[in-house]
């Protein structure tokens, strides 16, 4: 059942400001998650990413849907994490890119974790922009101890 999400993204990733892209969690259930990322106009990157034909880096478009898994992880009891640990990136596949994304678009995400064997757990993401295919990728994450340091 898809119900809408009352997730605080601040308190559950690390990540922050220019390096957040998960702007609104809309839909959560077990192993599912649904995310918005508005991409303003003046983000940092669209001034050196092809000035004049701006472009969001695919790698940020990845990056989202990453920060869109670690949430699932952190507010999902089939990802859980336990206190003090972190999800950290250890492996793309697949990654399939649609079409460009500029300035002004909104994205949405959908993760899913497909699969958890010990503290890998195995994730899929696509990416939409007004209902057209942006991204479909597969990743893992793993859950490591002792955060990041």
């Amino acid at each position: 059942m898809h119900q809408p999400a009352d997730i605080d993204i601040r308190a559950t990733i690390p990540h922050r400001e220019p390096f957040l892209y998960v702007d609104r969690v809309l839909e959560h259930e077990a192993g599912r998650m649904v995310t918005e990322w508005d991409v303003r106009a003046d983000a940092h990157f669209f001034r050196g990413h092809y000035p004049g034909q701006p472009l969001v880096p695919g790698v940020l478009l990845c990056e989202s849907a990453f920060q869109a898994g670690a949430l699932l992880c952190a507010s999902d009891e089939r990802g859980a994490i336990p206190p003090g640990a972190v999800p950290v990136l250890t492996r793309i596949a697949d990654a399939r890119f649609r079409r460009r994304v500029g300035p002004g678009e909104t994205l949405r995400c959908e993760v899913k974790l497909d699969e958890r064997v010990g503290p890998a757990r195995y994730m899929s993401a696509k990416l939409t922009s007004n209902g057209e295919a942006v991204l479909r990728v597969q990743f893992v994450v793993a859950i490591t101890a002792g955060g990041l340091a």
